[in-house]
């Protein structure tokens, strides 16, 4: 489900709190301000981010039902709880087979972060359709949608970007993953089944400090463009080398494009 290691999650978590969306967070703020508690249900939670990122910007009375399929992320996630104010609930729940498993009990906000485009189309209509049952507000952050800026430019960056993005559309898991297509059709998916949506951007934009982050995700379209096997694996290998040794001297800046979408029932506005 989550399928990330502990270290990347760690690695790469302050990148996506400074990267949210600050309307979209100002608008899942607003919608439970007036209440004195929350239950939330966060999906495919690893080590407890959106907890981490969001719990501050809710009422202070919280309930967390962390959902994940990994014990170990779900170890580190379950010490969040900070009694009496927040109470966090960890659950070992295959996503694929039982999402309707996961949605079902006290909920008020339904959140997600990094997820949607590991999925496939039919998932995401069936989180739709059974988030729209229980009129549960929706919140997905950090959705990949495929757009990737590398200063200064390189030869072969065009190939390695477009072997990513069909790299991300490959099974993740859950079917055929939706990959940069799937920030849209999460906005028509919600919208369909009645939905006001709100979306916008939260890319992550990396500068010359941000070294350790930018060779991590250097390594990782390197190995993404490999394990397709599309390319000459020693022009992978040469785009690899020149990309790192303009980490390492300081002159490399990144932009990889993510989305934010914030779905409400609408009769909650």
């Amino acid at each position: 489900m989550s399928g990330f290691t502990t270290q990347w999650l760690a690695l790469r978590e302050p990148h996506d709190r400074k990267a949210r969306n600050a309307t979209l967070l100002d608008a899942v703020a607003s919608t439970f301000q007036e209440q004195t508690s929350i239950a939330v249900v966060d999906l495919a939670c690893g080590t407890g981010a959106t907890l981490r990122a969001i719990g501050d910007r809710l009422p202070r009375r919280q309930s967390w039902r962390l959902v994940d399929n990994n014990l170990s992320l779900l170890a580190q996630a379950a010490a969040l709880a900070r009694p009496p104010d927040v109470a966090v609930t960890a659950r070992t729940i295959d996503l694929v087979r039982d999402l309707e498993l996961a949605l079902d009990g006290p909920t008020d906000l339904v959140t997600t972060s990094a997820l949607l485009d590991l999925v496939s189309a039919d998932w995401l209509e069936r989180l739709a359709v059974e988030t729209a049952a229980r009129r549960l507000p929706v919140y997905a952050a950090l959705t990949y949608q495929g757009s990737i800026t590398l200063e200064p430019s390189e030869p072969f960056d065009l190939e390695i970007v477009a072997a990513v993005n069909r790299h991300q559309r490959r099974d993740k898991g859950f079917g055929p993953a939706l990959g940069p297509e799937a920030a849209l059709r999460a906005v028509r998916s919600f919208e369909r089944v009645g939905y006001d949506v709100r979306s916008g951007a939260s890319d992550w934009v990396f500068g010359p400090q941000d070294r350790e982050i930018q060779l991590a995700v250097l390594a990782g379209w390197a190995g993404a463009a490999g394990e397709l096997a599309e390319l000459p694996q020693d022009a992978v290998a040469g785009w690899l080398a020149r990309r790192r040794s303009l980490v390492t001297a300081g002159r490399a800046h990144m932009r990889v494009g993510h989305v934010d979408v914030f779905a409400l029932p609408s009769a909650a506005r």
